[in-house]
């Protein structure tokens, strides 16, 4: 090799593609033998860079593709490598390279391991239909899928079915077992909301290997058995190893210990390892992802050389100037300094708010003002902050897409018991009613006296024949009228003061908190969905509309997957955001409790926690998706209780403006926590303090003020969509056909918001 064929390499895909690489990217290409640790700072060229890497080792130094490994974190990173690498390099098919994902490598070790010990298998993940969930367990015929497993498993132990909130938290324990390696001796030692959750994963791992005539695999049982096969086959380790002269892993801050052990055997006989990194970026290890790995690299692979992308192509520098000020609040980290030499753009945009009420109206006005819906993300911490913007920008018509939307709300134990109450307010004489909701009222109904009542059938109002005709205790009486009393006036309400109605009157909240209690429920999480539930329920008038409108928004979310890749605003958590990049985004819910969580906030022995640092690294995520413009919001109320913001807001008002009042806080770093300001309080003119009036859209006289008189066929002019022409109207909906397809809209959200006009 001659350094004229390394300088032909660079000049040649410069001259066909247009990349020019800096120095850094140039030694991680360059830097083919031994290992290599590249730590790639947000929007620093990284699959880039890779890709050349790549191709360097086959054109220049001459290396067959088939012998070149790149294990990437999920699916989507694995195409989008086999697509780069095909359009850079067009002479080598993609598939001469062996991209996969590392449950793909798993797969493959695990299949070969299991078939050369002459063991039958098979995979117990994937799709559940209804059907199959509403089974029961038959000892004869056990279910041979994960979650009928686990559900039949909780319910024989704790005599009660599991919730899907307490599914999600023990398959996401049993993941963080295996993904760690943690012995059966220490599994109780792993915090867990759900009770008995190690006794549930002993029987579950019992079950696995007994109850069938093959040995059942779930997904994460494949990096176990596919670590194991290293370790225990010989032959299976020499072949592997032997199958592979470089070997490459992208996204490795998300990576676990079982995932980082298969690879250590995978490069140990050459060493020829090339991790991509950012430790900045580990968001996940409440999914077993090992950032201390990285830091510890040294320790695994002494002669490694560690490089640092720093330089960021992707964000204007005064973004990037203050998220990598921001950054430096953590200790545990690799030193770097993030830069850009792209030019400055307007500051960052804190917003506060005075009420969260105002949020959803706030930022889809903002949104209303913009074109290019594509390139605007709204991105939140939990992912019951997407239904309030959903129900908004549904109001108002405006396109987006969800990109990690959760159904479940829809069918959320806590909406199914509002549903139930709600119809309990059209008839008291249907015992089956009440006894989907006798346990989580006043009123103090036994299982007894339930069962009693259901034997009656005398088409009487179930709380008269509670007093008359079972046994109840002497105070039931007065409880049991005032029950009645309030379901009947409950018809009357509109949905909201319904609600807040079944919350307090009714004694719903009490018995959340005495299952929270009972179970392990959190609170915090419950009560916000049902604050969800009265935003959506908010101007609607009657409680058939509210059912109605979940209905349809149910509907809507699952529509809204069809919006990818088209104009239409992204709404994302920020644990899916990463890896992403807009024009505009809008950070939302930034106060105390949200970001950071009162989990992330707590000490241990006096030093700042794990959670913390990875609360700063998420937020941190968020900011760097931003090119042009970023806006944080927050507020000072919620459900008629104060919250303060967030201690990252004013960390980032202080960093923007050393002026602002200075945080109380600080780190050995030299970068200081926050001080929680109040919503409200301006310092140097860096937030702009929000009016309610502020939220709502500006009066646009040539809007229509009523649909009376407007015929189909006539044609209107849409804010957002432009022109179309009316198809169909009722009382609640518009359909317009507009050139990218009918819309339906809703009528009052049209003429209130001033959308339409006649064209």
């Amino acid at each position: 090799m001659t350094k004229a064929t390394t300088t032909n390499f660079f000049e040649r895909k410069k001259d066909e593609l247009g990349v020019q690489l800096n120095e850094v990217q140039r030694q991680a290409v360059l830097h083919t033998e031994g290992a290599l640790l590249l730590l790639a700072s947000p929007g620093s060229g990284k699959t880039t860079t890779i890709i050349m890497r790549i191709g360097y080792l086959i054109e220049v130094k001459g290396v067959h593709p088939s012998r070149i490994k790149a294990v990437t974190f999920s699916k989507a990173s694995a195409q989008d490598m086999k697509e780069r690498f095909s359009r850079f390099f067009p002479d080598h098919p993609a598939g001469s390279v062996d991209f996969s994902t590392i449950h793909s490598l798993a797969f493959e070790l695990m299949r070969e391991f299991l078939r050369r010990n002459r063991v039958s298998w098979q995979i117990i993940e994937g799709s559940v239909d209804n059907e199959s969930e509403g089974e029961g367990f038959d000892e004869d015929n056990p279910p041979l899928h994960k979650k009928l497993i686990l559900r039949d498993l909780y319910k024989r132990i704790h005599n009660d079915n599991i919730t899907e909130e307490q599914m999600e938290e023990l398959t996401t324990f049993i993941s963080y077992i295996k993904n760690k390696l943690i012995p059966e001796d220490q599994w109780t030692s792993v915090n867990c909301d759900v009770k008995e959750a190690a006794l549930i994963m002993k029987e579950y791992e019992a079950f696995k290997r007994t109850r069938s005539d093959k040995l059942l695999v779930d997904y994460d049982d494949m990096l176990v058995i596919g670590n194991r096969a290293l370790a225990e086959s010989n032959e299976l380790l020499w072949k592997y190893q032997n199958k592979y002269d470089y070997v490459l892993t992208d996204e490795s801050q998300d990576t676990s210990m079982v995932q980082h052990a298969i690879i250590e055997k995978l490069v140990k006989r050459h060493g020829c390892l090339c991790v991509v990194a950012d430790d900045d970026q580990s968001i996940y290890t409440w999914r077993a992802a090992e950032p201390q790995y990285l830091l510890d690299f040294k320790n695994v692979y002494p002669d490694a050389a560690i490089l640092k992308m720093e330089q960021n192509y992707r964000s204007s520098k005064n973004i990037v100037s203050i998220a990598n000020q921001f950054i430096k609040r953590n200790k545990n980290r690799y030193d770097k300094n993030m830069f850009t030499r792209n030019s400055t753009s307007r500051p960052i945009r804190i917003k506060s708010l005075a009420d969260y009420k105002q949020q959803a109206k706030y930022v889809a006005e903002k949104v209303l003002r913009i074109e290019e819906l594509r390139e605007v993300a709204l991105l939140y911490r939990n992912n019951s902050s997407s239904i309030t913007l959903m129900n908004e920008f549904e109001r108002r018509g405006i396109p987006f897409y969800m990109k990690d939307g959760d159904n479940r709300f829809f069918s959320h134990w806590i909406l199914e018991d509002i549903l139930g109450f709600m119809r309990m307010a059209y008839t008291d004489k249907r015992p089956e009613l009440l006894e989907k909701i006798h346990t989580k009222m006043s009123g103090y109904i036994s299982k007894t006296q339930m069962a009693a009542l259901l034997r009656i059938q005398n088409n009487e109002s179930v709380f008269d024949n509670l007093i008359n005709h079972v046994p109840v205790q002497d105070y039931q009486p007065k409880q049991l009228l005032e029950c009645k009393e309030t379901f009947q006036s409950l018809k009357e309400m509109q949905p909201r003061k319904a609600i807040r109605t079944i919350r307090n009157k009714l004694g719903y909240e009490r018995a959340l908190d005495r299952m929270c209690e009972r179970l392990g429920f959190r609170k915090e999480s419950l009560i916000g969905i049902l604050n969800t539930l009265e935003d959506i329920a908010d101007g609607l008038e009657t409680l058939e509309d509210f059912a109605k409108r979940l209905k349809y928004l149910e509907a809507v979310m699952k529509a809204s997957k069809k919006n990818k890749n088209t104009n239409a605003v992204t709404f994302s958590t920020l644990h899916s955001a990463k890896g992403l990049e807009f024009e505009r985004v809008y950070i939302i819910d930034l106060i105390d409790g949200i970001i950071p969580s009162s989990e992330d906030n707590k000490k241990v022995d006096g030093e700042v926690s794990e959670q913390m640092e990875e609360a700063v690294r998420l937020f941190y995520v968020g900011m760097t998706r931003a090119k042009q413009q970023l806006e944080l919001i927050a507020y000072g109320k919620r459900d008629g209780e104060e919250v303060k913001e967030s201690e990252f807001v004013a960390a980032v008002r202080y960093i923007q403006d050393p002026n602002a009042e200075p945080p109380v806080q600080q780190h050995s770093s030299g970068v200081t926590t926050s001080q929680r300001r109040p919503p409200g309080t301006a310092a140097s003119g860096s937030v702009t303090i929000s009016k309610p009036e502020e939220a709502f859209v500006p009066a646009n006289p040539n809007a229509l003020k009523s649909f009376k008189g407007i015929a189909p066929g006539t044609q209107l002019k849409h804010r957002v969509f432009g022109s179309g022409e009316l198809i169909a109207i009722n009382a609640e909906m518009v359909d317009i056909r507009f050139t990218t397809g009918v819309r339906k809209l809703a009528v009052s959200a049209c003429l209130q918001l001033g959308l339409i006009e006649l064209n």
